[in-house]
């Protein structure tokens, strides 16, 4: 059943293609759109060549300081080319999206000219590329180590005891999920970073101070803004989900063996992956809306794709584990269905508390007749409040899925096994991500489609039709942050059981008692870090946003005739303030993540790692969930005033909810998402590093 991953792999990026030349075959619309079509373009791939000319530096450092490690005996030899091909494809990932994306927003400005419906369609097939492209290069990357791994330690250097080959096997995978988040970290946080510091600079001085509308041609920052939503909501969403996806399966292939599942348990994650690109490529077609349908009718378009993949990944599982385990161990399907509900739950929790259908967005809004600081206020407690049902959601799939994936096996086993079902449930929750990560891409997309229909002068209905697509666009990004959040609190656990795992292999006795001080030491330190984390990246887009801000107001102020109408602003300038800052401003962050569980571990011991990676897990799951939603609803609250509520655009009650958004504008798209990658990527560090750790304990 393993050769069905890499046949995945294949129809993914095979339908992606297809879909790729069919959005290319729509017209790009008239001169105008496709002048500024092209200039955000240019600035996308000027910030993505830069940004991993940086990253490639990283890599090469990393890629010796492993080699080292692998010379001194300390990793496997294939450690430092895994670490390589996981940056590699998470980044691919992110690019492929990104140009998608660039070359659908005009087309899509162009479809909206005809109708709501056909605009929808070019900018969810644009979402659906990068969705498949990165489900189907996370199984490519998986199947071509999973077959290099068993050639060679089935001829070369000889593994008998098939345990421990596949225990060989999918230990070393794991060092290219290490590769996947460090990049998938730099390319959030970088993107949030350039993105959220061009749009906060924007609105700053464009709504508030000059009161000219969104997306004016006048606006300096107009530009780079654009920019920001393809490199930071595409490029960096896309490297984000990617390692999210392959993190997900290559943890649970790694609970595999120590639950007592062996080879067959391996099989299930693959073929799960491989299910759902078929279920998601089938979702796709379900996506169409009427014109001029309203918020609800085109969310509903959207969930039923989502909901026809769920069904299928749900039955077709059942045959899935039937083939692979058994019926004796039913208990590993039901805890894939325990996912799949969980995330769920967890996208309409999030639609609640940030879609305008419901109270808390609509009450925000209400907020803003007393100004900003009750919007903001207001704002927070919705962020807060929105945390309690997803945490009690996976609580309940933590507990639900270890019990059924460890009802039917031994002893020995049964806690490896239970967490094995968590791992699984992961793997069930992302097994859609194909249609799930396509419903949240394409929001960028309809938002650069409003700017470019803004600037370019079209007619009103077309604005109104790409607002709604935009407006749609924030809670299905919201959702989608949502599922990811989700699935890092479930795989970091299940790594942190892998962790466990690997230092008990090496005969570390762990000690895990709250008695034990270094256990408590590493908790308060790992519920710190998600706080500094966030510190960091909030000042680095609010240092980045004040430059965008000065530039502005330079420009309104030494342009002559600029704000009129009758001169052009300087976009190439602020495109390059926010490229410069962010490529500056991403290095301390990032490197938090990798260097902290390392220091905890030759500074403490791996008692104290694991009270880190715990720690880190519990507070940067609630913080993550807060931000993301207290952003979406601050975001569509504003958005609901500008359709005409409390005095609509221009009103003192729009200008508090602009402020409002800027709060929200770091937080749903810089520090929340990059949260999951951060607690993941800690516990994968933790992982890869454990020998060198124990062995300088054991040196002490």
């Amino acid at each position: 059943m393993l050769i069905l991953a890499p046949i995945g792999s294949a129809l993914a990026l095979l339908f992606a293609g297809f879909l790729f030349i069919r959005i290319m075959k729509f017209p790009r619309g008239d001169r105008k759109m496709i002048e500024i079509q092209d200039a955000i373009s240019e600035g996308a791939y000027a910030y993505i060549k830069r940004q991993y000319s940086v990253i490639a530096l990283f890599f090469t450092v990393v890629f010796c300081i492993l080699f080292f490690l692998v010379k001194h005996g300390y990793l496997p030899i294939f450690v430092p080319f895994a670490f390589l091909t996981g940056g590699f494809f998470s980044g691919l990932s992110g690019f492929i999206g990104m140009v998608t994306a660039t070359k659908a927003n005009a087309r899509t400005t162009e479809a909206c000219k005809t109708s709501l419906n056909r605009g929808l369609k070019i900018a969810f097939a644009s979402g659906a590329v990068m969705g498949l492209c990165v489900v189907g290069l996370g199984l490519l990357d998986l199947s071509i180590w999973y077959y290099i791994l068993d050639f060679y330690y089935s001829h070369i250097n000889v593994v008998n005891d098939m345990t421990q080959k596949i225990r060989d096997i999918t230990s070393t995978m794991l060092t290219f999920e290490m590769g996947a988040s460090c990049m998938a970290l730099f390319a959030r946080v970088g993107g949030g970073i350039f993105t959220k510091a061009a749009d906060v600079g924007a609105d700053l001085v464009g709504k508030i101070e000059a009161g000219i509308p969104e997306d004016d041609p006048r606006n300096p920052a107009v530009i780079a803004d654009n920019v920001g939503d393809n490199v930071g909501d595409v490029a960096g969403m896309g490297a984000d989900l990617y390692e999210s996806y392959v993190g997900s399966i290559v943890a649970t292939m790694v609970l595999a063996v120590a639950g007592g599942f062996g080879l067959n348990g391996v099989t299930v994650p693959l073929v799960m992956a491989a299910v759902g690109v078929v279920s998601s490529i089938v979702g796709t077609f379900f996506v169409k809306t009427r014109e001029r349908a309203n918020q609800g009718e085109l969310l509903s378009a959207l969930r039923r794709g989502i909901f026809v993949s769920a069904i299928l990944v749900a039955i077709a599982s059942f045959f899935v584990v039937k083939h692979s385990l058994g019926l004796e161990h039913i208990g590993v399907y039901y805890a894939i269905l325990t996912g799949l509900l969980v995330g769920v739950i967890i996208g309409l929790s999030t639609e609640f508390f940030t879609s305008t259908r419901y109270s808390p967005a609509k009450s925000i809004a209400a907020s803003s007749l007393t100004g900003p600081a009750t919007v903001i206020i207001k704002g927070l407690s919705v962020g807060m409040l929105s945390t309690a049902i997803p945490v009690l959601a996976v609580g309940c799939g933590i507990i639900a899925s270890f019990h059924f994936a460890s009802s039917a096996v031994a002893a020995a086993f049964k806690f490896n096994a239970g967490l094995y079902g968590v791992g699984i449930a992961a793997v069930g929750m992302l097994s859609t991500l194909g249609i799930t990560l396509a419903t949240d891409a394409y929001g960028p997309v309809a938002d650069n489609a409003g700017g470019i229909a803004e600037m370019s002068k079209q007619d009103p209905k077309v604005r109104e039709r790409t607002d709604a697509l935009d407006s749609l666009g924030n809670t299905t990004a919201a959702t989608g942050k949502g599922f990811a959040i989700g699935s890092a609190a479930l795989t970091a656990l299940a790594l942190i059981a892998a962790y466990k795992d690997e230092i008990v292999r090496f005969g570390y006795k762990i000690d895990l008692s709250l008695m034990n001080p270094k256990v408590i030491v590493g908790l308060f330190i790992g519920g710190m870090l998600p706080f500094l984390f966030s510190a960091l990246t909030m000042k680095a887009v609010g240092k980045t946003a004040q430059n965008i801000v000065e530039e502005v107001r330079r420009q309104f102020r030494d342009i002559k005739g600029l704000l009129e109408g009758k001169a052009k602003a300087d976009y190439a300038h602020c495109v390059n303030i926010c490229t410069v800052s962010a490529q500056k401003e991403m290095i301390l962050p990032s490197l938090l993540a990798i260097i902290s569980p390392i220091a905890i571990g030759l500074l403490l011991n791996a008692d104290a790692v694991v009270g880190l990676l715990a720690g880190a897990l519990a507070s940067g799951f609630v913080v993550a969930i807060m931000m993301a939603n207290s952003g979406g609803a601050w975001d569509n609250a504003k958005k609901y005033v500008e359709g005409g509520a409390y005095g609509g655009k221009g009103s003192a009650p729009h200008k508090a909810l602009v402020i409002g958004d800027t709060v929200g504008d770091p937080f749903k798209d810089t520090s929340g998402p990059s949260l999951n990658i951060l607690i993941k990527l800690m516990a994968m560090v933790s992982v890869v590093f454990a020998t060198v750790v124990l062995k300088h304990a054991l040196m002490k």
